[in-house]
């Protein structure tokens, strides 16, 4: 459907939506316990057609060689790091900067909507969205404005709790319903693939210490960005448990090498990149670390996310 809505309907839409608001509700507690993906073709050394599907953390912005400046997307992301390591039969990048799971539907300038590239011969999907729906990219403009007035406070923090509730713990929960309509759009259209999700690299020390002006974040506000980064995470983790689909970390791999680390050190470009990649992205390390993190997951084969 063009609008994006694929309602369930009737006792299993009920049944679904149940099991989703409890794994969200009391997601601190499940987050070790969510269901093992389902098996799919695709195991260790299998060629395979292969169609990643994602925003700008996968395309790679400004990472040599681009390869569609519309989208900016690398030939150097982690999809295309993954598909020539696994050297499979067919491949299909159509991540794109700024999507959002409306993407999935909709077209994107001239790339056409990102579920059109699924059909049934399909038998790997990468999938990684949902942090444009939280609003990375406004939330980083907001508390590095915010900091200005409290470097070393927390006003990006307050500014987002005033209401008595944190609104981007909120949004993160609204999210996911977004995310299960994507994978279950997925499961349709390609119903013999292995799904896979694709959390977010760690932006932020993991520590909570920060570094402004490299960072220009107020000092208490790190630690707040960096749980909702996780918040988000544990969503994406706990929704393709949901849907049968398998979940990678690129958050752990990543820890030691945020836009907080000197330039020899980090995969994650602060807001005045020093290597070729967007602001507040990974760069051409940070893209294959997490191609290293897919790689694992697909050679684990049928294990346990």
């Amino acid at each position: 459907m063009a609008n994006g809505r694929h309602p369930a309907g009737g006792a299993r839409g009920r049944r679904r939506s149940a099991v989703l608001g409890a794994a969200l509700g009391g997601c601190a507690l499940v987050a070790a316990g969510t269901a093992p993906a389902a098996a799919h073709p695709g195991g260790p050394g299998r060629a395979t057609a292969y169609v990643a599907l994602g925003d700008s953390y996968t395309s790679g912005p400004g990472i040599p060689r681009q390869v569609d400046a519309g989208c900016a997307r690398s030939d150097h992301n982690y999809p295309s790091l993954v598909a020539a390591r696994r050297q499979v039969a067919a491949f299909t990048d159509v991540s794109c900067g700024g999507a959002t799971t409306a993407e999935m539907w909709q077209a994107q300038g001239a790339n056409p909507p990102q579920l059109d590239a699924l059909d049934r011969h399909t038998d790997l999907v990468t999938v990684q969205i949902g942090g444009n729906d939280v609003g990375f990219g406004s939330i980083i403009g907001t508390c590095a404005r915010l900091a200005v007035q409290d470097p070393a406070g927390n006003p990006c923090e307050r500014a987002y709790t005033a209401s008595g509730h944190d609104q981007l713990a909120l949004t993160v929960v609204r999210t996911a319903p977004k995310i299960d309509r994507v994978l279950r759009a997925v499961h349709a259209r390609a119903p013999h693939a292995r799904v896979v999700v694709v959390g977010y690299p760690d932006l932020l020390p993991d520590d909570g210490s920060g570094c402004f002006p490299q960072v220009p974040f107020a000092q208490k506000d790190f630690g707040y960005l960096r749980d909702t980064e996780k918040r988000l995470n544990l969503m994406l983790r706990l929704v393709a448990g949901v849907n049968r689909a398998a979940y990678v970390d690129t958050y752990g791999p990543t820890v030691g090498h945020d836009m907080c680390k000197a330039p020899a050190d980090r995969w994650i470009e602060p807001l005045q990149p020093s290597s070729p990649a967007a602001p507040a992205h990974p760069n051409a390390k940070g893209e294959a670390a997490m191609a290293e993190a897919v790689l694992d997951r697909l050679d684990r084969g049928r294990g346990r996310d």
